[in-house]
């Protein structure tokens, strides 16, 4: 199995750290051949809350739905690696081999709708990592929520880089026939050897293109998200992703510039360097181009952009192509229609 990283980087919370003896482990191929290919462990998630909210600008939507946290997908420039920190593991491969799961993802969100105090608005599949990563063709949490979703009438978004979304096509299509789904699909590169390398375990490019032609056919509204733009590598590639989403049906279109926060930086820095030994200086270096100097910058409206000329030049590239090939923002989804079905059970609500 493929990993994205090849690192087990210290947790910035824990005060000691284990550090393998390499050296004296070089002549066993059986460690090394396990250390390699790490296989996936599944970790039950009992949290009794399944919505997050979040008041970032930078961000298009205030509550998220994350049925998973870490990601088998294993991009190597991965935002989120950080956030398995928390839960006491690395933004290594453990990100990438150490998957939480919340079996009853879709109870705790029929719950958090069924409050009389929700006011309905937009909620976004996933904040953090793919809701549709590979795991979910077996477990469906992610399907299991939108069917809450389509119950209540409850508007979603979604974004992902894995054609299993289409698996969801008929659901998807119901909700929007109301006026109550957006769905983005995020492709990086269309060159698959560059997608195996960034990402080893996503659909590739052209399954990305399909999954859009395959939706925009059944009426959902699809975005075409550009990220991560990683400067010197991939940005040159803007222009022809972007026309040939546009002519598999996408109607509106997103970029993001590259970010490495925290943890993250070690482990992109690690696999740049690995993969592509001829570019890393150049891409390194424009990278802190668009970042003040530093590989990362998190101050609110800039962290998602950038700074500086390299920034501005991918920023205004976007700008004429999303003209040239007529991207539209999408019309607001429509909250009015969010209904309580009746409880399942026949104890009435008292106090929500």
């Amino acid at each position: 199995m493929r990993h994205g990283s090849h690192l087990d980087p210290p947790n910035r919370f824990e005060n000691t750290h284990a550090v393998p003896d390499l050296e004296h482990l070089e002549w066993d191929e059986e460690y090394l051949h396990q250390r390699e290919h790490r296989p996936i462990e599944l970790i039950e998630d009992s949290s009794q809350t399944i919505v997050s909210e979040n008041n970032s600008p930078d961000i298009p939507f205030r509550y998220s739905v994350n049925p998973y946290r870490g990601c088998i997908h294993g991009c190597s420039y991965c935002y989120a690696r950080n956030s398995h920190e928390y839960l006491g593991l690395n933004a290594g491969l453990d990100f990438e081999t150490k998957i939480v799961v919340k079996r009853d993802a879709s109870t705790l969100l029929r719950k958090f709708l069924s409050r009389r105090s929700w006011q309905s608005e937009p909620i976004a599949f996933s904040g953090v990592t793919d809701c549709y990563q590979p795991i979910e063709r077996e477990l469906g949490l992610t399907r299991q929520c939108l069917e809450v979703a389509d119950e209540f009438s409850q508007p979603v978004t979604l974004i992902t880089k894995n054609a299993l979304v289409v698996r969801d096509k008929q659901l998807l299509a119901s909700l929007a026939a109301r006026n109550l789904v957006h769905v983005a699909i995020s492709i990086t590169t269309l060159k698959p050897q560059l997608a195996r390398e960034m990402e080893p375990r996503t659909s590739i490019p052209s399954a990305r293109l399909r999954a859009i032609e395959l939706l925009a056919k059944e009426g959902i509204p699809v975005r075409v998200m550009v990220a991560p733009m990683i400067p010197g590598l991939n940005d040159h590639e803007m222009p022809q992703i972007m026309k040939s989403a546009r002519e598999a049906g996408a109607q509106a279109a997103g970029y993001v510039l590259l970010r490495l926060p925290l943890t993250v930086e070690p482990v992109f820095l690690e696999w740049l360097r690995r993969t592509q030994p001829l570019k890393a200086e150049k891409v390194e270096s424009l990278i802190r181009d668009t970042r003040q100097g530093g590989l990362n910058n998190s101050s609110w409206g800039q962290r998602m952009t950038g700074a500086g000329q390299i920034a501005e030049q991918i920023k205004t590239m976007f700008q004429v192509f999303q003209q040239k090939y007529g991207f539209k923002n999408f019309a607001p989804l429509d909250c009015s229609q969010f209904s309580r079905p009746a409880p399942q059970s026949s104890q009435l609500r008292l106090f929500q």
